[in-house]
């Protein structure tokens, strides 16, 4: 029973497996909750809060934002800060809110990109739509090829000493980058606490030395799209429904449904039901094997997903074995038309 104010499952913590954000002592859910689709404008407001809500009675403490997650921009933020104010205020203290600022945001030349004034003005106006203090994560949601990388990293930094954020982050930097990030923050005093980057099964860049900076520089990890959009479900192997993601969606076309991506997809499948398991749950453990991601962000639209997505950590660990079979399968650039 939904409680108004909610009261939060004594239980919550029973079962949520937390990790440490590479050798800092932040510790994230393995799986957090993504608003980045499904929880702006244009989606019943009942149905966000009963998602979000859930998402804390299973042990995820982490809600991931950014100031242009809606549509339109800014409302998943708006819409997050008046479920948080009514409900979750009172477990301030327990939970993780990130957002982030790099993209489109507004017109003219201060609402896009990486500078210190878009940067530090945009979390001004996030904290104003969440109707919060401070966040705790704070990304740069993108590296900006004509700000220097020293003045996006001091936004960061002004940010953490300002106590408007508890950490900073960085998101979608390759690894040189990366490494060159966590260089001026170490310097400034406000290490970098995490990096926020796309990888999945058919999504690899990150492997491509991504993965191996952050070990170098100790940050932690999150990554997003973990189920490529859902292109790593069994959603589309027996036909593109009416009216699904696909159908609308600015990220996904139809003709990304190839054969080659089914040929693969249902051999993933397979795998799957071996085990006893769904393609999205064997695709979430893929992403979290071997311990060097820290935690996988997942969307939902309704409870019942978030749920399934969830149990994906009650399956036995993948084996060597298993993904070994998996790797023939999960080709980068599968699911791109």
């Amino acid at each position: 029973m939904t409680h108004d104010p909610h009261v939060a499952d004594d239980a919550r913590y029973e079962t949520m497996d937390y990790r440490r954000c590479g050798r800092w002592g932040l510790r994230l859910p393995r799986i957090s909750l993504g608003l980045w689709q499904n929880f702006g404008g244009h989606h019943p407001l009942d149905r966000q809060r009963e998602i979000i809500l859930a998402a804390f009675d299973m042990g995820i403490t982490h809600y991931d934002l950014a100031n242009n997650y809606g549509p339109p921009p800014g409302s998943a933020e708006t819409n997050f800060g008046g479920i948080f104010a009514r409900d979750l205020a009172r477990y301030r203290d327990e939970i993780v809110v990130s957002t982030k600022a790099g993209y489109y945001m507004h017109p003219g030349p201060y609402g896009d990109w990486g500078s210190r004034k878009y940067l530090l003005s945009s979390l001004d106006a996030s904290l104003a739509r969440m109707g919060l203090d401070y966040v705790d994560v704070f990304y740069h949601h993108r590296p900006d090829p004509d700000t220097p990388i020293e003045e996006s990293m001091m936004a960061l930094d002004q940010a953490v000493r300002s106590g408007k954020a508890l950490y900073a982050g960085i998101s979608n930097y390759g690894p040189e980058a990366t490494v060159e990030a966590a260089r001026i923050l170490r310097e400034l005093g406000t290490p970098l606490l995490i990096h926020q980057f796309k990888y999945s099964m058919y999504e690899r860049t990150a492997e491509d030395g991504l993965l191996d900076a952050l070990d170098q520089v100790g940050a932690g990890s999150i990554v997003f799209s973990p189920l490529a959009q859902g292109m790593l479900t069994d959603r589309y192997l027996a036909g593109i429904p009416e009216g699904s993601r696909i159908t609308h969606s600015q990220f996904l076309h139809e003709r990304q449904v190839t054969e080659t991506y089914l040929e693969r997809t249902r051999a993933l499948n397979r795998i799957a039901a071996g085990r006893g398991q769904s393609l999205a749950q064997l695709a979430l453990q893929w992403v979290l094997r071997g311990g060097r991601v820290t935690s996988a962000l997942v969307g939902a639209s309704s409870v019942d997903q978030l749920r399934t997505n969830v149990a994906a950590l009650n399956v036995p660990e993948l084996t060597a074995q298993e993904i070994a079979a998996i790797d023939p399968h999960a080709v980068h650039g599968t699911h791109y038309a």
